[in-house]
């Protein structure tokens, strides 16, 4: 399991969410959660770590791949890649907080995460589509937004 990630909000190892086919059986869920938590541990500490090489790694190279930032888009592996390569990284005291992978089929997963800094609230949300693929699992697509600030007052 990841680091500073609460993963107890996750349906249990053999639940079997509504979404998911009948047909899956529990025993493959268990394991394909299993290894998209461990990929997302890598993830997020390669992020934590500014190793943007390792970053870069985890996306899919596709130009399908998509990224919605805080303040930014990327379209396309390529271009993930070009805005990571100039992203300062994510402040040393990032957190996160109820992490939950779902898992659509035996090759695709979701995983959601709120995130915060410090001492302050977890209000950022993060979440990314997880594909196998015969390189391993990939993010596809992923979605990074944080709340304004609510007004003063």
């Amino acid at each position: 399991m990841h680091p500073q990630a609460d993963v107890g909000t996750a349906p249990a190892a053999d639940a079997v969410p509504a979404d998911v086919p009948a047909d899956v059986p529990a025993d493959v869920l268990a394991r394909v959660r299993s290894e998209v938590d461990a990929v997302f541990g890598a993830y997020e500490r390669a992020l934590a770590a500014h190793d943007v090489p390792a970053v870069d790694a985890l996306f899919h190279d596709s130009p399908a791949t998509r990224r919605f930032g805080v303040a930014d888009e990327q379209q396309g592996a390529a271009a993930v890649r070009r805005w990571r390569r100039r992203s300062p990284g994510v402040p040393p005291d990032r957190r996160l907080e109820a992490t939950q992978i779902q898992v659509l089929t035996p090759d695709v997963a979701v995983v959601t995460t709120r995130f915060g800094y410090g001492a302050r609230p977890a209000t950022g949300r993060q979440t990314q589509v997880w594909l196998r693929t015969e390189a391993g699992w990939r993010i596809v697509s992923a979605h990074v937004s944080e709340p304004a600030a609510p007004p003063a007052g």
